[in-house]
């Protein structure tokens, strides 16, 4: 797992090593092991944070070249079959200086082009540049696990795992783009490809893009997607469970090899615990290390009680960390490991969790993905329900539980009346007003991904179709930044079972009623598992990974909330009225509403557009490098 950075000028402009060191110095939290850069020739400039995992020694460093140096590779993330891959390589002949993977993914693209992407399974983000066609290939996992940002305006083109390395170069403007901020007003994150800053955009979701010289706008070429089974489905039940459980315990063992101390998030719930239970199963030599975190004061927050009893279950060697109120610069941290606004809160315990539990391992597994494969989350279940039941009866009970009072944003009240103020929409249009932040008013119309991935899905079965669209939203643009970012912020690697390529691509094949069905939700999920779930955690209720943010902002996080959003010279107020974004600050702090995730939303906005407007972080300059290049492997520190 690392970070890396690069620049290209088409026309062999000079690249000034500062910048490299400088992009070295912001993506090193990736890859605290060792920071490497190279110049494979003129106008171009690769850089590149290691983390240490599998192959510990130098000759798994990167930027990794071939023999001749025609080709250079920058990496991140783990293939999970590259041993397979290996073997079929080296008896067509290619050599291998490394035990590593990323030596695979050279001799595979040496043997199989821009195709060998599609043989790599894992979770991956690499730039490769082929110096005998001057192009460069970029290419990102399935899922959309590692991130991979790009900019480029046809003369040269700056990449890499994070932002902020790209800003570095001085021909990347600095600029917000104004429209993306009504969809990450609605949903919390910008429009698929896109992010907050003007002219950066995302390398989608398993694709791969060439860039050659005076391309200014190069079209992704998708390599794989997702076929989610659309009709009823007469598979048996028994066998069923039999192949998932095959495939989960495939899944976990091929995660857990590593060169480093290795251990798992376990929260208590479902997802979380299968994994550790299957680790216990795969390893019962010695116990596994686990890790889980709760608030103190808010049993609302706190699933330790779950986690402990899923520990002893399996005899792991557990530990429970218990956070107070943090002070407010953790939102600041946040902000800028996210590189822009997110609107998702608990990155907040997910940062806490991944500092504390890289303390004693490198690598954890974690439960994501479960609910996105069997349909866990409560939407899902509200989604067909709202489809069955006549719009009247909405509309009546709507008016029933309009005058009691909502709560919290996690009470049973306010989640039934968000459910009943859109329950009567269209399926599409009710789904996306549900994850919601501040609603879609502020969108004209359907964001062009959203419509794409609806139309590709037509035909399917209602949940067939949420399922896509969650996979290719949320799952991506929310779940999978927060983990990533939040791990890899602490150089901690997390790796995630559930959503192996195999097993993604079995689940999709399953019939809704394995996933939804009897009132219950993961219904193939728990029978596969059943004997791996203690009855608490089998029967208990979805609770999501969330912190106490509303009392946060009453108490600790009161005066940094007013004088962030209150105050006339606040940045976000040229983008919201000055006086919806006080009203709600009101309301919240006045215990009439429960508004912290979206005062958190715009906490994040304003945070972001300070720090736009701040200088990189001065600590990036003094980052040492080792310098790799055509003429000799290594030159001193630069």
């Amino acid at each position: 797992m690392c970070g890396f950075s690069g620049f290209i000028h088409w026309e062999a402009e000079p690249i000034p090593s500062d910048e490299l060191t400088r992009a070295a110095g912001l993506i090193r939290h990736r890859g605290p092991d060792e920071l490497c850069a190279a110049m494979p020739s003129d106008g171009v400039g690769l850089v590149h944070a290691r983390l240490r995992v599998i192959d510990l020694s130098d000759a798994a460093r990167q930027p990794m070249s071939n023999e001749d140096r025609s080709v250079w590779l920058l990496y991140n993330g783990e293939i999970y079959n590259f041993r397979e891959l290996r073997r079929e390589l080296a008896a067509l002949g290619h050599p291998f200086r490394s035990q590593s993977d990323t030596e695979v993914i050279l001799r595979a693209y040496e043997a199989w082009g821009s195709e060998a992407i599609r043989r790599l399974d894992g979770m991956f983000a690499l730039a490769l540049w082929d110096g005998g066609k001057r192009e460069l290939l970029l290419a990102r996992d399935r899922v959309g696990k590692k991130p991979l940002y790009y900019w480029t305006d046809g003369r040269c083109i700056a990449f890499g795992s994070q932002i902020q390395g790209l800003l570095v170069h001085r021909h990347v403007p600095r600029e917000v783009n104004e429209p993306a901020l009504p969809f990450l007003m609605a949903f919390g994150y910008p429009p698929a490809g896109q992010t907050c800053y003007r002219g950066i955009q995302q390398v989608p979701p398993a694709c791969w893009i060439r860039f050659r010289a005076g391309q200014a706008d190069p079209v992704p070429q998708t390599y794989w997607d997702l076929e989610i089974a659309s009709r009823p489905g007469r598979a048996d039940p028994g066998e069923a469970a039999r192949r998932l459980r095959h495939f989960l315990a495939q899944a976990v063992r091929r995660r857990m090899i590593a060169d480093v101390p290795l251990g798992a998030f376990l929260s208590g719930g479902v997802d979380s615990t299968i994994v550790v239970g299957l680790m216990a199963e795969s390893a019962p030599d010695r116990p596994v290390k686990t890790f889980s975190i709760g608030f103190e004061g808010d049993p609302r927050f706190n699933e330790t009680h779950y986690a402990e009893i899923a520990a002893r279950r399996f005899r792991t060697d557990h530990t429970v960390f218990t956070v107070t109120p943090q002070s407010f610069d953790l939102l600041e941290r946040l902000v800028s490991y996210h590189d822009q606004p997110f609107g998702d809160s608990s990155a907040v315990p997910a940062y806490l969790l991944s500092e504390l539990t890289r303390q004693q391992v490198t690598v954890a597994l974690t439960g994501d993905g479960g609910d996105e494969l069997f349909a866990g989350y409560t939407r899902f279940w509200a989604a067909l329900a709202a489809e069955r039941v006549p719009g009247s009866v909405w509309a009546g009970m709507d008016l029933l539980l309009r005058g009691i009072p909502s709560g919290s944003e996690r009470s049973l009240i306010s989640r039934a009346k968000r459910f009943l103020k859109v329950a009567r929409l269209p399926l599409p249009e009710r789904y996306w007003q549900w994850i919601s932040y501040f609603g879609r008013e502020g969108l004209s119309h359907l964001d062009p991904s959203l419509e794409r991935w609806w139309a590709r899905s037509e035909g399917w079965t209602p949940l067939s179709r949420l399922l896509y669209l969650n996979f290719k939203e949320y799952l991506p643009n929310d779940l999978m930044v927060k983990m990533d970012r939040c791990s890899m912020a602490h150089g901690l690697e997390a790796r995630s079972p559930f959503l192996d390529t195999a097993l993604i691509e079995y689940a999709a094949s399953l019939p809704d009623r394995f996933k939804l069905g009897g009132g219950g939700t993961k219904v193939l999920l728990k029978l596969a598992c059943g004997d791996l779930l203690p009855p608490e955690i089998h029967r208990r209720g979805k609770m999501g990974f969330g912190v106490p943010l509303g009392s946060w902002f009453r108490g600790k996080w009161r005066e940094p909330l007013k004088e962030l959003l209150e105050p006339s010279s606040a940045r976000i107020h040229r983008y919201l009225g000055p006086a919806a974004v006080r009203d709600l600050v009101s309301l919240h702090l006045g215990g009439r509403e429960d508004a912290g995730h979206r005062l958190w939303l715009l906490l994040t906005l304003e945070v972001w557009l300070r720090q736009m407007a701040g200088s990189s972080d001065p600590a990036a300059g003094r980052a040492e490098v080792i310098w790799l290049n055509r003429q000799k492997e290594e030159v001193p520190h630069g």
